[in-house]
């Protein structure tokens, strides 16, 4: 941190710090719930069509490639435990212009996220209760999650622990309706949902790319190594229990899923392939129980997901690459970015214009950014900068991230020409505001000085919740 005031301090009084209240359950709760274990249904008639019944073969290719992801952000972790995420962790080891250029590429996972809950709440909602416009939906759900935000991390993790709990209640029904299911009909292959005779190799991997859209918030778990205790070691194990908690779960579910409807090939509608299976395995009851328990994550997902690009924007804010005045405050009761929250809720409103084809590809573009050079600032930092190039470090430091760089880069092929369109569009917006930052690059971006030591819980006004 600067040794400089914070725009709400003055010389002779503390500097506000964000605060280290979390642990690890709460740590790896704030990564399920962005990633809402509920997701698997939102691509599952998709998927499952493409891959001609194997969605759970997919999921396993998906998870074996976000592990090797997951373990490069855990490393970058270690060496540079801050707020800040993809934009921190490139910054430090490729300098500030490529910095910023991965942190506003990265905005499009961040920002839209949001969006793309609101959106689906609003749709839920409006097919519900269809006397209410989804417009009304939406503004209700910003607010909310906003004010929820702007009370406080703790607030959220409290939040999340509820709306987690509801989805787990649903996970267990369904699998208890689905394996009942099973049971009274003749045994299905075992084997059969991850991979069969005849089955197309090149539509499993091709499924396994669009899924990898369903672990996006993993890496949010990294934005809050400033509020938890003792972050090298607890954030990055974390990141690694939440990718493989979540992988784990929606390859149970979706494999169970297809043991009770086998019959992929009667979908209603393959968008809307969800509802089929849960009429077919508990009737309207179980539809509507699912519809309760996807929109209580949605809503779980949009506050994690907000908490964490108000973390992002406090950490450029406080770099200088945003105006600082604005995005580094800390509201010295909640002790939390609230001005960089209120933000991302203002900016949210584009849900009510956007539609979620354009929000998702958005999102697509982002993530795979981010999760590229998170890739190369592992080897960057640790067998470039620290010269670690004995046998073990190589593999450790060097094999495994580059296999995770390949492994983005050939996601990157199943991006739809929108896509690229979208998320070029952006990075060049991102690109000409960097040369106005750094007048035609005459001078260096600002950049973070930052420092390991955060406020203690001792220095709180009362005292800590520890998780």
């Amino acid at each position: 941190m600067p040794n400089q005031p914070t725009p709400h301090s003055t010389p002779n009084t503390t500097t506000t710090h964000l605060q280290r209240v979390l642990g690890m359950p709460s740590l790896v709760l704030f990564g399920l719930a962005y990633m809402v274990p509920l997701t698997v249904f939102t691509t599952y008639g998709i998927v499952t069509d493409l891959t001609e019944g194997h969605l759970p073969g997919a999921y396993v290719v998906t998870l074996t490639a976000m592990l090797f992801t997951a373990y490069s952000y855990g490393r970058m972790v270690r060496a540079h435990p801050y707020a800040g995420s993809a934009y921190t962790y490139t910054q430090k080891s490729f300098g500030p212009h490529l910095g910023f250029m991965t942190g506003w590429a990265l905005m499009l996972d961040y920002v839209f996220l949001p969006m793309i809950n609101y959106l689906v709440i609003g749709i839920y909602l409006h097919a519900a209760f269809d006397m209410i416009p989804i417009w009304v939906w939406i503004l209700a759900a910003i607010v909310l999650v906003t004010g929820l935000n702007v009370l406080g991390i703790r607030m959220v993790s409290r939040m999340n622990l509820i709306l987690i709990a509801i989805q787990i209640v649903f996970i267990a029904v369904f699998l208890v309706g689905a394996l009942r299911a099973v049971a009274g009909e003749p045994l299905p292959s075992l084997t059969a949902p991850f991979f069969s005779d005849g089955a197309d190799t090149s539509k499993i991997l091709g499924g396994a790319a669009i899924l990898c859209l369903s672990f996006l918030g993993f890496d949010a778990v990294s934005t809050l190594s400033e509020e938890t205790h003792d972050p090298r070691r607890r954030v990055p194990r974390a990141i690694m229990l939440t990718t493989l908690a979540g992988g784990v779960m929606f390859i149970v579910i979706s494999y169970v899923g297809h043991l009770a409807f086998p019959n992929w090939q009667s979908f209603t509608d393959v968008d809307s392939a969800a509802l089929d299976v849960m009429k077919h395995i508990g009737g309207a009851a179980m539809a509507a129980f699912f519809t309760a328990a996807y929109i209580s994550g949605c809503f779980a997902s949009a506050m994690a997901s907000q908490a964490s690009v108000s973390r992002i924007l406090y950490a450029m804010g406080r770099d200088g690459v945003l105006p600082r005045r604005f995005f580094a405050y800390l509201h010295p009761r909640f002790r939390n970015p609230v001005l960089a929250t209120l933000a991302v809720g203002a900016v949210s409103l584009v849900a009510l214009f956007i539609s979620l084809d354009l929000a998702s590809a958005m999102i697509s573009f982002g993530a795979l950014v981010a999760f590229s050079f998170v890739n190369l600032s592992v080897i960057k930092h640790y067998v470039v900068d620290e010269g670690r190039r004995t046998a073990a470090d190589l593999v450790k430091f060097g094999v495994v991230p580059a296999i995770g760089v390949l492994l983005s880069l050939w996601l990157w092929t199943s991006l739809s020409g929108l896509t690229f369109i979208v998320g070029l569009s952006w990075v060049a917006a991102g690109f000409i505001y960097l040369l106005g930052l750094t007048r035609m690059f005459t001078r260096r971006p600002p950049e973070l000085r930052l420092t390991e030591v955060e406020l203690d819980d001792e220095a709180e006004p009362g005292p800590a919740v520890r998780s």
